[in-house]
C-alpha cells in the first residue's frame, strides 16, 4: 500500500504555525525567572526611576540657570549702583568745580558785603565808571563800626566765659553727684557685707544649737535603748529561770497529779506508761502495714495502666500500618491512572502529528490507538 501525500491547505498550516509561535511564547514568558514575579513589573518600575532621575537633573539645571541668572542681576543691579553713585560724585565735583571757577564769591556784586573786602570793586571798575545806582556803601553810615565790633568781640568774651563757667560748675555738680552716688553705693555694700556676715553668724549659731540638741537627743536616746535592753535582758532570764525550774521541765509527778472523781490523774507529765507505749507502737505498726498495702494497690494499678497503654499503642501502631498500607495501594493505583492517562495522551498526540502532517490516517494507527485507551 502506497502512502498517499494530499495537499494541506494553507490556511490550516498558517494556523498550526501560529499556534506553534503562540505556545513557545507562552512557554518563554512562563519558565522567564525575570517575568515570573507575581505583580511586580520591573521595566515599568526601571523606566519610573529613570524618568525620575531625568526629572531631577532637569530640575536641578534649571535651579542652576535661576541661581546664575539671579547671581546675573545681583551683579548688574550692584554695577548700576555703583554707576550711578559715581555719575553722582562726578557730577557734584564737576558742580563744585564750576562753582569755584565761573560762580566765586569774590566775582559776585556784593562781595564787600559778604566777605568783608573793602575796595574789592575799586580794583575792577574804575570810580569814574559808577554811577548812582553802582552805589553800596554811602559815606556817614555805619559810624561807629570798630566800636560796635569792640563790644561784639567783649560781649562774645564774657558769653564764652559764662559759659566756660556754667560748664565746669556743671562739671564740679556732676562730680560731686556721682561721688555721693559712689560714697552710697560703697555705703550699701558694707552694709550689706556686715548684714550677710550677721547672718551667717545666726545661720552658725543656729546650725551649733542643732547640732548640740541633736547630740543631746542621741545620747538620750541611746541611754533609753540601754536601759531597755537591759531590762528586756533581765525579764527574758528571769523567764528562762522561771522556767527551766518550773514543774513542767523538772517532770514532777507531783504537780502534775490532779484530783478527779475521788482519783489522782496525771495529765501533765511528758512521761508515759507501757501501756501507751505499746498502744503507740501498735498504731505505727498498723500504720505501716496500711501504708504497705497501699503501695502494693498502686503498683498493680501502675502495671494495669501499663498494659492498657501498652494494647493503645499496639492498637495505634495496627492503625498507623493500615493507614500506610491504604495509601500506598491509593499512591500504586493514581500511578497506573496517571500511566495509563499518559499513554493516551501519547497516543492521542502522536494521531494529530500523524493527521496534521500526513493528512491520512491509517487504519493501523486507529486500532493502535483504541488499544491503548481501551
Amino acid at each position: 500500500m502506497h502512502k498517499v501525500d494530499l495537499p494541506i491547505d494553507p490556511s490550516i498550516e498558517n494556523a498550526v504555525e501560529m499556534r506553534r509561535s503562540a505556545e513557545t511564547a507562552r512557554k518563554a514568558r512562563i519558565f522567564n525567572t525575570r517575568w515570573r514575579v507575581l505583580g511586580l513589573d520591573l521595566d515599568a518600575l526601571n523606566q519610573q526611576v529613570q524618568e525620575k532621575k531625568h526629572q531631577q537633573t532637569i530640575e536641578k539645571q534649571r535651579d542652576k540657570a535661576f541661581d546664575k541668572l539671579r547671581t546675573c542681576h545681583d551683579q548688574i543691579l550692584l554695577q548700576q549702583g555703583i554707576d550711578e553713585r559715581k555719575k553722582r560724585a562726578d557730577l557734584h565735583t564737576g558742580l563744585t568745580h564750576y562753582w569755584a571757577t565761573h560762580q566765586r564769591v569774590e566775582d559776585t556784586r556784593d562781595a564787600n558785603v559778604q566777605c568783608d573786602l573793602k575796595g574789592a570793586f575799586s580794583t575792577t571798575i574804575p570810580e569814574s565808571e559808577l554811577g548812582p545806582a553802582s552805589m553800596q556803601i554811602f559815606q556817614g553810615e555805619d559810624i561807629g563800626e570798630e566800636q560796635r565790633k569792640r563790644e561784639q568781640k567783649k560781649k562774645t568774651d564774657r558769653d564764652l566765659r559764662a559759659q566756660k563757667e556754667e560748664n565746669e560748675r556743671r562739671l564740679l555738680r556732676d562730680k560731686h553727684r556721682e561721688m555721693l552716688v559712689s560714697k552710697e553705693l560703697v555705703h550699701q555694700d558694707c552694709r550689706g557685707l556686715q548684714l550677710r556676715a550677721q547672718e551667717e553668724e545666726c545661720k552658725k549659731a543656729a546650725r551649733l544649737a542643732l547640732s548640740n540638741y541633736n547630740q543631746a537627743l542621741a545620747v538620750e536616746q541611746t541611754e533609753t535603748l540601754k536601759k531597755q535592753q537591759r531590762r528586756e535582758e533581765r525579764e527574758n532570764l528571769a523567764e528562762i529561770q522561771h522556767t527551766l525550774t518550773s514543774d513542767m521541765m523538772t517532770e514532777c509527778a507531783e504537780a502534775a497529779a490532779r484530783e478527779v472523781g475521788g482519783g489522782r490523774l496525771v495529765d501533765r507529765w511528758k512521761g508515759m506508761s507501757p501501756e501507751q507505749l505499746s498502744a503507740i507502737h501498735k498504731e505505727r505498726e498498723e500504720q505501716r502495714l496500711e501504708r504497705q498495702r497501699q503501695r502494693e494497690a498502686e503498683k498493680f494499678q501502675d502495671a494495669a495502666w501499663e498494659l492498657q497503654l501498652l494494647k493503645l499503642s499496639r492498637k495505634a501502631e495496627d492503625e498507623d500500618s493500615r493507614a500506610v498500607e491504604l495509601r500506598r495501594e491509593m499512591r500504586i493505583q493514581t500511578d497506573r491512572y496517571n500511566m495509563q492517562l499518559a499513554r493516551e495522551q501519547q497516543a492521542y498526540q502522536e494521531y494529530l502529528n500523524k493527521k496534521l502532517y500526513t493528512n491520512k490516517p491509517s487504519k493501523d494507527y486507529f486500532h493502535q490507538f483504541n488499544s491503548s485507551s481501551r
